[in-house]
């Protein structure tokens, strides 16, 4: 499946807001919530539901993410700065909510292979700002291809009723991420390992 088909289906969905089958829309919506009203464990059982789903595609993810030969915590913190812009190495390691001088070791190991920059800070001297270079946003955009052609090849192996769901879905299970990250409380950095980056 190319992105063509997904953002085709987004289209559609977005223009005609009122339009629905029986497999989706607003009659899906009511359903669901009627379902939910009447089980109080309903609401559970979605998100066991929607915890193992993540949890697998992110394997499947991660085994694309080795394509580009960059080790994981090094791709976690490219990410932040390809797709978040520059930053100070505290912010960033704030972001992967490590500590600092291991945030400054995978920096170190990305600047030697060229995928990012150092440079002084504008209004502070003891402190740098990091940035992608051109070859760390490239290496990033391929590996986001891969990942969304990875998706993609997912999606063609469903029933279309339920392909549609999914790409219908997708803006919502957005807002659900931003949702949940609002609701987590801000954690201390841990000494190692990546703990996230924004959505490429």
């Amino acid at each position: 499946m190319s992105l063509g088909y997904i953002e085709r289906v987004t289209r559609r969905k977005s223009a005609n807001p009122g339009h629905h089958s029986d497999d989706d829309g607003p009659a899906l919506g009511a359903r669901a919530r009627n379902r939910t009203a009447s089980d109080p464990t309903a609401g559970a059982r979605t998100a066991l539901e929607l915890n193992s789903a993540a949890i697998h595609l992110l394997r499947a993810i991660q085994v694309v993410d080795r394509e580009s030969g960059v080790a994981p915590a090094r791709l976690s913190a490219l990410s932040v700065l390809v797709f978040g812009g520059p930053r100070t190495l505290t912010a960033l390691a704030r972001a992967e909510q490590v500590a600092p001088p291991t945030m400054s070791r995978v920096v170190d190991a990305l600047c030697d292979l060229g995928l990012v920059t150092r440079r002084p800070h504008p209004d502070h001297g003891r402190m740098v700002v990091v940035e992608a270079t051109d070859a760390g946003r490239e290496v990033m955009e391929r590996a986001r291809r891969r990942r969304a052609e990875v998706i993609g090849l997912g999606l063609t192996a469903l029933e279309p009723a339920a392909r549609d769901r999914i790409v219908a879905a997708a803006p919502d299970l957005t807002q659900l991420a931003a949702a949940v990250r609002r609701r987590l409380p801000t954690p201390p950095p841990a000494s190692s390992g990546p703990g996230g980056s924004p959505d490429p």
